[in-house]
């Protein structure tokens, strides 16, 4: 049978070995917006942060953790109650409802839409006759429609499901100031639960009501967004913007710009919230996206956030699904502290500079990652078929399993045992080594080709007498005998 290198392939791929499974709970019809990861999902989502920590740790970001249900008051001091809305349009005849903006963007995907007022977004929907793609009929006005998730605690005490990491992380600010013993800037992360009640969610883990994110926060002063020490390291990196006025013009491929540039023609305005940009782009790129299909698109001054100086997202060019923004970078101000401060009682200025007596709230920069999102894009960007033969080429480190372990027969109890013994040793040098007997030795190989695997290890016959195995390369297929005991050093090295 032809295995054609196409979406129906790919899609097949991700539910059938085991990646991403759903909607879920699939037994009972699958509820929309809910998905649950498989064992080699979640051993790809683990390595993904076990990656993102690392280098987070290197970059002076430390990490908590918080909760995911917290009272009203918090909601209400943050804006998400009054201002995390959806535009719905809604039929007149069956009643679905579609996102205003996502729909016109899959209809009109010529038009700008971002940031249309919803004036704006109906009179284009009265304009190109656009109808409901259920049953044909008009539409009402658009409506807007909160993204919050309610529950009660206790006593019927009303509280909500976060929306995003963020929010609680600024919850803790007075602590952080206390920890960090008054040094800024002050460098935390979060990763965690997120919760938001999407209208119709569709796209799979690109648009969940449950999704994680991982999300850095920086609480800084003015003076050291202007004047930033790390910044002076990677100004002359560059990165592919496509800053909102070449949108304006109809322009959608990112110009390769240094950061200093983009500093003196004023595209960027921050130092500080520049070095913000390389963070996000770095972890982006030691995951092996590919970087013609990475740009950052910056959001026009009518789609920003009502908080934000500044916002960029960093996309990914996807087969399925054109770009998709996996992570955000915002300039946030001093939003979120003052509103806190004002709700909360509590004072968050705080004194800045030791060369100073001057207090201030500090600013806050954020990175804010949506992990399911980057596993997607891993997965359609490493997936190819090469003459027949499926092949996910996952970076080692992130890849389900780093090596396999086959026994050429299975029936042969000597090649068995060695094999194990072989399994086992990696196992106990900490690589990631799964043992596999089933079906034919080319099978197997498949097998692993499809899930990411780079290394596949066979005892033969002549193993028994050489202690050697066969060690081969999932991308060129090539084969080379190697000493047993130099295994685990070799994948090591080859890491």
């Amino acid at each position: 049978m032809k295995i054609e290198n196409s979406i129906e392939t790919f899609n097949s791929l991700v539910k059938r070995r085991g990646f991403i499974w759903g909607p879920s709970p699939e037994i009972y019809g699958g509820f929309a917006g809910f998905y649950s990861y498989g064992p080699a999902g979640m051993a790809l989502k683990n390595n993904v942060l076990d990656l993102f920590r690392q280098e987070c740790r290197y970059f002076g970001f430390g990490e908590v953790e918080c909760p995911t249900v917290l009272p009203s008051i918090v909601w209400e001091a943050s804006g998400h109650l009054e201002r995390f809305i959806d535009p719905v349009i809604r039929c007149n005849k069956c009643n679905t409802m579609y996102r205003a903006d996502k729909f016109l963007q899959e209809n009109l995907p010529n038009l700008m839409i971002d940031g249309l007022s919803f004036e704006e977004m109906e009179n284009l929907i009265k304009k190109h006759e656009l109808t409901c793609p259920k049953c044909g009929n008009p539409f009402q006005n658009i409506e807007e429609y909160n993204l919050m998730l309610k529950t009660s605690v206790g006593n019927n005490v009303t509280a909500y499901l976060r929306p995003e990491t963020a929010t609680t992380t600024y919850l803790l600010f007075n602590r952080l100031d206390q920890d960090a013993r008054r040094q800024y800037p002050i460098k935390v992360y979060q990763f965690g639960k997120a919760y938001r009640n999407e209208i119709s969610p569709r796209q799979g883990v690109l648009r969940m009501r449950s999704f994680d994110q991982f999300e850095l926060q920086m609480f800084i002063s003015k003076e050291q967004e202007m004047q930033f020490e790390d910044y002076e390291e990677v100004k002359n990196i560059k990165l592919p913007l496509l800053d909102w006025k070449l949108q304006e013009k109809g322009i959608n491929k990112p110009k390769l710009i240094s950061l200093d540039t983009a500093i003196t023609n004023k595209t960027l305005k921050k130092p500080a919230y520049a070095y913000c940009l390389y963070v996000a782009h770095y972890l982006t790129t030691i995951l092996d996206i590919p970087q013609e299909l990475i740009r950052f698109r910056q959001h026009s001054i009518n789609e920003r956030a009502h908080y934000a100086d500044d916002a960029w997202d960093l996309e990914i060019k996807t087969r399925q699904f054109g770009w998709v923004e996996i992570c955000g970078i915002h300039d946030r101000t001093d939003y979120d502290l003052k509103r806190h401060a004002e709700y909360s009682k509590q004072n968050f200025e705080v004194q800045m500079s030791s060369d100073s007596n001057v207090k201030e709230t500090p600013q806050v920069l954020e990175i804010a990652f949506g992990i399911d999102r980057i596993l997607y894009c891993l997965l359609e960007t490493t997936f190819n078929v090469d003459q027949g033969r499926i092949i996910l080429k996952l970076n080692s480190r992130l890849a389900p399993n780093t090596v396999a372990v086959f026994p050429l027969v299975r029936n042969k109890e000597d090649i068995k045992i060695l094999s194990l013994k072989v399994h086992r040793e990696l196992l106990e040098n900490r690589i990631g080594s799964f043992y596999d007997s089933a079906g034919s030795i080319g099978k197997r190989y498949r097998r692993q080709d499809e899930i990411g695997t780079k290394w596949c290890v066979t005892i033969d016959y002549e193993s028994l007498e050489d202690k050697k195995a066969t060690l081969r390369d999932r991308d060129s297929m090539d084969q080379s005998r190697i000493d047993i005991s130099d295994l685990s050093e070799i994948i090591k090295m080859k890491q």
